[in-house]
């Protein structure tokens, strides 16, 4: 006589599971958030020479959305496979591509290399592509081993895992660059030394796919897979039968993105874009570069070791804030926990020109508060968004409200907030007034999205 114990499906153990999702989220996010600092600090002046600064700025902030474009793209190639071969494979395929377009990066040729002008921005757009095409599918994938592996009544918790891959991947990104700033000189730096953080994730990479090759399949896949539920084409049957999640799931994460990009991108830019003319002109003349005094905005004038320091303790606060909104999702449910967040997003972005103007104290009490908000928001996302669909369509789904959300928010984040910082001769208002505006959109689809919290999770099928 069979058993239910022998017709269970096998499950990871718990710490493997822990790990496998942590693991690989932070390498991800880590190759991710070392193209989007070499993005602010030093692919300007080394792939796009030729223009003013700003330009040259703007010119990176455009190769850094390219992969946004991909993530929509890597969530419906991944998704598929996913949903219809597995979870593991799905996840090493996302770290490989992940990985080798980061190394290939710090390989390349610059634009000030004679012959390689135009070639050179070409193949770091390329690669910036593939980045996005692995993350694309990499995230949907961490979230559902983590919440698919999870005990009843902890999806939110063990959900916090993946999303805690985010800081851990900044602060080492970020830790990395620090470093080597401080260590080498700025020559050194800026001609072989920006490439040391690209070629460093092999290693990392090589340590996730030991960690993932180690997994079995999650116990809700391996039931679609018993009852022939599987979805010949995954994307098809999730626009046919989830569309309405689809939507809103794009839309309940719009606010996230915005923030996370604002408080890490366009924080760093403008903290470190000098505060006067004078001392804008001192550093384009130091670093041999043509100043226009008319495109000039202001900033805080910080130094970039300074502000990065400034940042990584920032990140500390979203980090733990991600892990104290996991208890909370449960407690209170995925919504209720958001809608107040979502509010509280809102009036913070109406207080960037106090924050942002009040000296020292001033900017650290915006990175704490904005990164903690970013925490609370991030952290139950990896519960909300694959709860909101169907098992045998469930990487799918998450993945393209993950990543259209992406287009929407994170890929011209960064580009909006220049201009409008731009458009107000340095001050930063209309900045806070973007962040709050997405943040209503977000309220707007948070009040009209279900509770998920007590979704039947396992053998829920479309």
């Amino acid at each position: 006589m069979t058993t239910n114990t022998e017709t269970r499906p096998q499950a990871n153990p718990r710490s493997r599971v822990i790990i496998a999702s942590l693991v690989g989220t932070s390498i991800e996010f880590y190759d991710f958030y070392v193209y989007a600092t070499a993005a602010v600090l030093v692919f300007p002046a080394l792939f796009f020479p030729n223009a003013d600064p700003t330009t040259s700025l703007l010119s990176s902030f455009a190769a850094f959305g390219a992969a946004f474009v991909a993530r929509p793209l890597g969530s419906v190639l991944f998704g598929h496979f996913g949903d219809k071969i597995g979870r593991k494979g799905a996840l090493v395929a996302t770290l490989l591509t992940m990985g080798i377009a980061t190394v290939v990066i710090g390989m390349l040729p610059t634009a000030l290399t004679p012959g390689w002008e135009l070639l050179a921005p070409l193949l770091l757009v390329l690669m910036r592509f593939a980045q996005g095409l692995g993350l694309g599918g990499e995230w949907s994938g961490a979230a559902l081993l983590a919440t698919e592996n999870a005990p009843a009544g902890k999806r939110a918790i063990y959900g916090t895992f993946p999303q805690l891959g985010a800081p851990i991947g900044f602060i080492l990104a970020n830790g990395v660059f620090l470093i080597l700033a401080t260590t080498l000189p700025a020559n050194a730096f800026a001609s072989w030394g920006w490439r040391i953080p690209f070629l460093a994730s092999a290693v990392l990479v090589i340590v996730g796919l030991y960690v993932r090759f180690k997994l079995i399949e999650t116990p809700a896949f391996q039931r679609v897979l018993e009852q022939g539920e599987v979805a010949k084409v995954p994307v098809l049957r999730a626009f046919k039968t989830s569309w309405r999640p689809l939507i809103l799931g794009t839309f309940v994460m719009l606010a996230t993105y915005v923030l996370f990009y604002l408080m890490t991108t366009f924080t760093l830019t403008y903290g470190t874009t000098p505060a006067t003319v004078e001392a804008a002109q001192a550093a384009a003349e130091a670093a041999g570069r043509p100043f226009a005094a008319e495109a000039f905005v202001p900033g805080l004038g910080y130094t970039r070791n300074a502000f990065l320091i400034m940042l990584i303790v920032g990140v500390v606060f979203f980090g733990i804030l991600t892990l104290v909104s996991g208890p909370l999702a449960e407690r209170y449910g995925r919504r209720k926990h958001l809608i107040w967040t979502t509010v509280g997003i809102i009036a913070f972005g109406l207080l960037f020109v106090p924050l942002f103007g009040g000296g020292f104290v001033g900017v650290m009490a915006l990175l704490i508060v904005g990164f903690s908000l970013m925490g609370l928001t991030f952290g139950p996302m990896a519960a909300i968004l694959p709860e909101l669909f169907p098992t045998n369509v469930r990487y799918t789904g998450s993945a393209v409200s993950y990543n259209l959300s992406s287009i929407l928010g994170a890929a011209v984040a960064p580009f909006i907030a220049v201009a409008l910082w731009q458009a107000a001769e340095g001050s930063t208002w209309l900045v806070g007034l973007y962040l709050s505006a997405m943040a209503v959109i977000t309220l707007v689809a948070l009040l009209i999205t279900r509770e998920t919290r007590d979704v039947e999770y396992e053998s829920n099928v479309s």
